[in-house]
């Protein structure tokens, strides 16, 4: 399945950039795609897909080829959301599927816990649908003002952009993720990188990375490799093996939060949630996409739950 078209869609600090694949007069599938990532993180997946499906991998503002917010907004969990409401807007959807990575996934989450009436089915890739940490919770407001001072400290030291070569913007990207194989992080700065003179490249995302809403020590512990899946409204989660908790959080143990969130969506979804688990890492979706296509495919083609899945 070829790429239908890139989008551009206007909104108050700029655009929001888009791609589309398959028939527009198909159900419609929004695409989001984790933090400091880009609408690119797909392009191996849906061609896996349902050819009969409109599928839109959008860029989060700050992201890709979206415009960066204005300086001194700081990218908050609640903006993205609004994020979706704006693009479901301009491509006059109703209502659609989400199909989210990792901090998409919870950003799908939040998105499908406010305007539920909008989504069919959500599926959620090494994600968790919703925040969880409880020490945030205890100490709400503590958390708060970290982040807030977090965000201006960042703002003060900030460091002209540096334009280095193709080849050292790679490396540097792949020995911050590890996780990421080499065609892969290339795929993801095609589109998070801008070329410029003297066949140099400059990295987009530098702002939007810098103003990250949260303090690192308020960052809770995330669910492994994932994929949850929903009907009206269904979920499905794939955790992949060697996910998110296994390579980035290798010193957290702590599983209550994901066990926790594993029994709230069982006990709330009952049937309409399903939770699978892939071999792979945290970008299995890239790495290795055929471990997911086949559940992905056969969950958005179904009207209800299907067998063999927890």
């Amino acid at each position: 399945m070829g790429l239908l078209s890139e989008l551009k869609l206007a909104v108050p600090w700029g655009h929001i950039a888009a791609k589309a694949w398959g028939s527009a007069q198909g159900p419609p599938v929004l695409c989001l795609h984790g933090w400091l990532d880009n609408a690119n993180s797909f392009d191996r997946l849906i061609p896996l897909l349902p050819q009969d499906f409109h599928y839109v991998a959008m860029d989060f503002g700050g992201h890709g080829l979206s415009s960066h917010y204005s300086p001194g907004l700081p990218y908050y969990h609640q903006n993205f959301v609004s994020e979706i409401r704006r693009v479901a807007a301009a491509l006059k959807w109703n209502r659609f599927s989400l199909m989210g990575h990792s901090f998409g996934g919870t950003v799908g989450g939040m998105f499908s816990c406010i305007f539920p009436e909008m989504v069919d089915k959500l599926i959620l890739l090494d994600a968790s649908p919703f925040a969880l940490d409880s020490n945030e919770l205890e100490h709400l407001l503590t958390y708060r003002r970290r982040a807030i001072e977090h965000t201006l400290q960042v703002e003060a030291s900030q460091k002209p952009s540096r334009v280095v070569s193709p080849a050292e913007m790679l490396q540097g990207f792949l020995k911050n993720n590890s996780h990421v194989g080499e065609e892969c992080g290339e795929l993801l700065l095609q589109r998070g990188a801008t070329r410029v003179a003297a066949a140099g490249a400059q990295l987009r995302i530098h702002q939007q990375g810098a103003v990250c809403a949260r303090h690192p020590e308020a960052a809770g512990p995330r669910p492994a490799h994932q994929v949850s899946l929903s009907w009206p409204l269904a979920t499905r989660s794939h955790r992949a093996l060697q996910g998110y908790c296994n390579v980035r959080r290798e010193n957290d143990a702590d599983r209550e939060p994901l066990l926790f969130m594993l029994a709230t969506l069982r006990s709330t979804l009952t049937e309409r949630f399903q939770f699978v688990e892939v071999p792979g890492n945290h970008y299995v979706h890239m790495n290795e996409p055929h471990h997911v296509a086949g559940v992905i495919s056969a969950f958005l083609q179904s009207s209800g739950p299907q067998p063999g899945c927890s």
